[in-house]
């Protein structure tokens, strides 16, 4: 059976390093880790580039809260992925909805044209639209290469049944990456019951923001 891969979400530099030295494939890079995520400081990418010889994607989402943003957000958004692609990243994560919980078709392909060449992949606004099969048609048509969700659920072994539907359907047209709640003591279980290739894990077990080595190093040992 093909290996599988593991995303961890790093909000610090020490996660950086952690990550990459207990076996990551790739890391994500957020900075709030309380908002669940946006844009990171572009001094600290480039401190994390230099360093990092695995995969680096970097999030672009100028706040927490929902993911309907303003024209001035937009464009924001377009300047962080301009000025992050000079620095040799390896992909971009990002996810624009409208008001009624579609999918911005418009927004979102406009993004994913900027960033060419890097790949994009649709983050966890995926797990709060309205018609999920529709969505994930939309995010194809945008041209993203990855998914990042959580099944809609709080966690992915709630959301699991959904994540294996949508694996499914997405019928090696993107990947499919569940995320959210992902330990090594669930990590087994959801790929059996999905099969997905990736994974997404921020590998944190205590109260700091900061990996831990050795839940890196079983998230990868205890797949399938």
């Amino acid at each position: 059976m093909e290996k599988c891969k593991l995303e961890i979400a790093c909000f610090n530099l020490q996660s950086v390093i952690i990550a990459q030295e207990n076996g990551a494939d790739r890391v994500e890079l957020c900075a709030n880790m309380k908002e669940g995520g946006t844009t990171p400081d572009f001094e600290i990418t480039k401190a994390v580039r230099k360093i990092l010889s695995i995969d680096l994607n970097v999030m672009i989402r100028p706040r927490g809260g929902n993911f309907v943003y303003s024209d001035g957000e937009f464009e924001e958004m377009k300047t962080e992925i301009e000025e992050f692609k000079k620095l040799d990243v390896d992909g971009f994560v990002f996810g624009i909805l409208k008001e009624d919980g579609s999918v911005n078709n418009e927004q979102n392909a406009a993004l994913v044209v900027l960033a060419h060449p890097f790949p994009c992949t649709f983050h966890r606004a995926f797990d709060v639209v309205k018609d999920v099969n529709q969505s994930l048609e939309s995010v194809i048509e945008c041209g993203f290469k990855t998914i990042l969700t959580s099944g809609q659920e709080k966690n992915v072994v709630e959301g699991i049944d959904v994540l294996a539907e949508l694996v499914e359907k997405a019928n090696n047209r993107i990947t499919i990456m569940p995320g959210g709640g992902l330990r090594s003591f669930n990590i087994a279980l959801l790929k059996q019951k999905t099969n997905a290739s990736f994974y997404h894990s921020s590998a944190i077990t205590d109260s700091s923001e900061t990996a831990n080595g050795d839940e890196v190093q079983a998230l990868k040992g205890n797949r399938i």
